[in-house]
């Protein structure tokens, strides 16, 4: 047996295989060949395959997300059967003798360039899809894996950490639990194994080897320990806290249907946090109040192209209906930062956190940004739905904002698309210089949602996905609850109402005191609900 000690971002105990996330490593060398014919035959049974992966792939999409979002691996198809870029591949590979896979990715680097120069917005996307499918020909060539092999069985997964665009990718059924050797607390890795459900443990460091891939593991989310092919006593006492954790889980379903009201009567709203529709079973299931945050930019992780306004609506449109007059709340993208998409360029930053990102994206590519408020507002007819903005440190952002959403209406009434007009509008509370002047904001907008991860971040001026930093990194702060303690105050001044949708909500240590500040709603992950629910019951 082997142990390796780590940090604990969720508790509980999970017991299976160990699986590496593999990233593609594959590099492209020109080579001669001699038989030309016998190369082009070669390619054509390697673009096959990838047709009938994306065949695979429109499937199962068309299952999860529903057609308007399967629709990216049916284009992807046609651009695998376009002539010119068969004839240019054809072409390369006959007249310099080369093999296939030179002859794919100069094709690929050509009609991305080609594409990225044009005028028209829509052709430039068109870069990002021949780059998608050109390595997904290549990794076939290759022989490399996608970035993860298939899931057969329920496992643990296992990587040096894992980004926003891969986490999204995963079989969420058959997840397990997560195991990182790098990562913080706040790391997406974590905040998806709290959205699940499931233990993770980080910060496992060089120990986690590769070589442990296939192996018996257990997680032991309460200490932080991953045991490598555990002993049988180890196994018997991991079975043993296993049960005891679904044991105190089936109590907590006994707080379903109650309400969150204190011993003195006094009731707050439990929302939850989802970052996909996939997620809306869970939030259901939970028994949660509402949606608290619905982060909208996973739509943009998941795309190789920015998602169209028939995408976005019908994925909205779809979870409103699912809520069935719950209130959810929508952030706009938060892009940027750690959340980086190929396909909006942005240049890389030395300081990305303090970037170009969020609500800067959206007011200075407005084509984006209306893009999402249509589907927004046509959405919010099926359903309630509030917007809410990320990233406000003026007004005058405000200001902006609704002018564009006045645009936004004009453009849907000319057309005669129908549209809900009286949209609830807030605002995340997650830079000191929005709880400064939460007063003035409160003035423009409905209500307030605390980013308490932001908030943090940038008044104790902590890189949080920095873990070398995770002991200075202290979201109890006297700095911190004072501020959510004074936008409480200027939003309940200004008639708004306000919540708080960063992991610090879900910190039962705090409930008390956040009660005591006269915070109106707190939003968790979906696993959080019914635990806070009970705090919230026991709370004067």
């Amino acid at each position: 047996m082997i142990t390796i000690s780590g940090k604990s971002v969720f508790g509980g105990v999970s017991i299976g295989k160990l699986m590496f996330y593999k990233r593609n490593e594959k590099v492209i060398k020109r080579t001669h060949v001699d038989d030309v014919d016998a190369e082009w035959v070669r390619f054509q049974q390697a673009k096959e395959a990838a047709v009938s992966q994306l065949k695979g792939l429109y499937d199962k999409a068309l299952e999860d997300v529903g057609e308007a979002n399967a629709m990216i691996f049916e284009i992807h198809q046609m651009m695998l059967e376009d002539l010119d870029y068969l004839e240019s591949i054809e072409n390369i590979i006959r007249t310099q003798e080369v093999n296939a896979e030179f002859a794919v990715a100069t094709t690929s680097d050509n009609f991305q360039k080609m594409f990225a120069a044009m005028d028209d917005a829509y052709m430039q996307g068109r870069a990002a899809d021949v780059k998608d499918v050109s390595e997904r020909v290549l990794d076939i060539l290759c022989g490399v894996n996608e970035g993860m092999k298939a899931m057969d069985e329920p496992c643990i997964i296992a990587a040096d950490d894992l980004a926003p665009s891969e986490t999204v990718q995963l079989d969420k059924s058959k997840v397990l639990g997560f195991a990182t050797m790098y990562g913080s607390s706040n790391s997406h890795t974590a905040i998806l194994a709290r959205t699940m459900n499931i233990p993770a443990v980080i910060g496992l460091g060089e120990a986690l080897l590769p070589d442990y891939d296939g192996k018996i593991a257990a997680i032991d989310g309460f200490t932080g320990k991953l045991y490598i092919e555990p002993d049988d006593e180890t196994m018997a006492e991991m079975k043993e806290k296993r049960a005891k954790d679904l044991e105190q889980k089936a109590l907590l379903e006994q707080l379903k249907g109650k309400e969150n009201i204190t011993k003195n009567g006094r009731k707050i709203n439990v929302y939850a946090n989802i970052g996909n529709v996939s997620d809306v079973g869970t939030v259901l299931k939970n028994d949660a109040g509402g949606i608290g945050l619905f982060r909208s930019e996973f739509l943009y992780l998941e795309n190789t192209d920015f998602p169209t306004e028939e995408q976005q609506f019908s994925v909205y449109k779809q979870v409103a209906e699912n809520m069935a007059g719950k209130k959810v709340i929508i952030r706009t993208l938060d892009i940027g930062a750690d959340k980086q998409v190929d396909y909006f360029g942005l240049d890389k930053e030395e300081n990305p956190a303090l970037g170009y990102r969020a609500i800067r994206i959206c007011l200075t590519r407005p084509e984006i940004f209306k893009t999402q408020l249509r589907a927004l507002y046509r959405a919010a007819v099926f359903g309630n739905i509030s917007i809410m903005f990320p990233m406000i440190i003026s007004v005058d952002e405000i200001h902006q904002i609704k002018e564009i959403i006045k645009e936004v209406k004009e453009e849907l009434k000319a057309e005669g698309i129908p549209f809900k007009e009286d949209v609830e509008l807030g605002v995340m509370i997650e830079t000191p210089a929005s709880v400064m002047i939460s007063r003035d904001l409160a003035k423009e907008v409905d209500f307030f949602s605390v980013g308490t991860n932001d908030l943090t971040q940038y008044t104790l001026a902590i890189d949080r996905q920095n873990a070398k930093l995770d002991r200075f990194y202290d979201p109890h702060h006297p700095a911190i609850l004072a501020m959510i303690k004074m936008a409480a105050e200027n939003a309940h001044a200004e008639g708004a109402w306000i919540g708080i949708c960063g992991e610090l909500g879900a910190d039962l240590e705090l409930t008390q005191e956040f009660l005591n500040m006269g915070l109106d709603e707190l939003s968790v992950s979906p696993s959080m609900v019914l635990p806070l629910r009970k705090r919230i019951r026991e709370c004067e």
